[in-house]
């Protein structure tokens, strides 16, 4: 009698209600997340007024401000011509450079940019003896560059021709003023693999849902596209360029920009096309970056939220919703082994009943998320040129089954190494993935 009256004092205490929250909250964040970032992406589609992205306008020449357009390079012997030959050839803007920083390659890179700068003028080249990574790169390029804004372009990228038209609207009017950078909107150039099918569904659920979301609450956003960005320098120069022992630097300038003040902007109607991992291993090895440069971010801006939510009350959901990434992340791994070996010992005890409840239960939390995340989904693919995309819907059960599981594992297990680059034992050097011709 004593034992039962102690568990229901426990069970109805105020500990044990807040545990069952917690619980529940980890349980339906993913059902949530998808309703919320469907309902954002909503808002900023008929709600936002100030997105600037309808219309543009062509700039005269004597109107184009200086763009430097900067490639980082290892070893991008594959893929360098073509980049910087359709960059001189194709862009509809005059006033732009571009500057290649050529870190450490070892291949035939360096001998390329030399023969192509033959052909173009406005082609200059920064020789990095020594790997130190993409950060290091674009730091070094600062010094060097002759433009008031910074274009980053990854050495497989190819924006659209009217990119940099599109782009520079964003920082002419005097409503611009505190507009630190534009990114663009991705789009998956190697579309004849599975995968690369399956992450064309995925960087429109990122790029065209989430990043509508976050742009249409308090002008916030988690990370610009690498691969493809805008800077004012000036912005860049004023929280010290790229965090150099950051695993994902866009990722971190990103928040550090948001902390001054400054405001990021999103245009999904400029585009521009990259080429995606094609091999289990290079996805997972990429997503291993990405999932260890979010942690870094959200280990490095924890203090700051935590003892001044009123000054970050502007990106506070940013900070909230990495948070609950994070630990439903554990919460992910952790629940599911237990599930797992709960599951085989009732089957080896013949408590057969038991492992069809468990297995029930587990297919209808399943089936809310898949509903939730169709829906998330579906309006991407709509609000993402037009629909266009709208015929890979075929590949979004893989998208969801696979990547929704690899992220959380990537970001247990890349936990402790961000940690220790928090601690001051990371490094900023890189590998680029194998590379296949853009023509592909």
């Amino acid at each position: 009698m004593k034992t039962i009256f102690i568990d229901h004092i426990f069970e109805s205490s105020p500990l044990a209600t807040a545990i069952n929250i917690c619980l529940l909250i980890l349980c339906l964040y993913p059902i949530v997340g998808s309703f919320f970032w469907f309902a954002g992406s909503l808002c900023y589609r008929f709600l936002k007024t100030n997105k600037n992205d309808a219309d543009w306008e062509d700039l005269p020449k004597n109107r184009q401000p200086m763009i430097t357009i900067m490639i980082p390079a290892h070893n991008e012997e594959v893929v360098i011509e073509e980049t910087i030959t359709y960059l001189f050839d194709n862009l509809n803007y005059d006033n732009y450079e571009i500057l290649v920083m050529n870190d450490g390659s070892t291949d035939h890179t360096q001998e390329i940019i030399q023969e192509l700068q033959t052909k173009y003028p406005k082609l200059r080249t920064i020789n990095i003896i020594k790997n130190k990574g993409k950060a290091h790169a674009f730091n070094i390029g600062l010094h060097f560059a002759k433009g008031e804004y910074i274009l980053s372009n990854d050495a497989d990228t190819i924006p659209e021709p009217d990119a940099l038209m599109k782009y520079m609207n964003f920082f002419i009017h005097d409503r611009d003023m505190n507009t630190s950078a534009v990114t663009a909107n991705m789009d998956v150039q190697n579309r004849s693999t599975l995968l690369g099918k399956s992450q064309t569904v995925e960087f429109s659920s990122i790029v065209g849902v989430i990043k509508r979301s976050q742009t249409s609450i308090n002008d916030s956003m988690y990370a610009y596209s690498g691969a493809n960005t805008l800077y004012k320098k000036d912005f860049l120069i004023d929280v010290g360029g790229f965090r150099q022992d950051r695993a994902t630097e866009d990722i971190s300038i990103a928040w550090d920009h948001q902390t001054i003040g400054a405001i990021p902007r999103f245009d999904p109607n400029i585009v521009f096309h990259m080429n995606v991992p094609e091999s289990i291993p290079q996805l997972y090895k990429q997503r291993k970056r990405w999932a260890q440069g979010g942690t870094e971010v959200w280990l490095t801006n924890l203090k700051k939220f935590l003892f001044h939510p009123i000054k970050r009350r502007y990106q506070m959901s940013m900070f909230i919703d990495s948070t609950l990434s994070i630990i439903w992340s554990f919460f992910f791994i952790i629940t599911s082994v237990i599930f797992i070996i709960t599951m085989i010992w009732l089957a080896l005890h013949g408590d057969y009943e038991r492992v069809f409840h468990g297995f029930t239960m587990s297919f209808i939390f399943v089936t809310f998320e898949i509903i939730a995340g169709c829906l998330q989904l579906i309006a991407a693919l709509l609000l993402d040129h037009r629909g266009a995309k709208l015929k890979y819907l075929l590949f979004a059960p893989l998208y969801m089954l696979f990547y929704w599981m690899i992220n959380p594992i990537t970001v247990v297990m890349t936990f402790i190494p961000a940690l220790k680059t928090i601690l001051g034992f990371g490094s900023g050097t890189w590998t680029s993935p194998k590379r296949s011709s853009l023509q592909k």
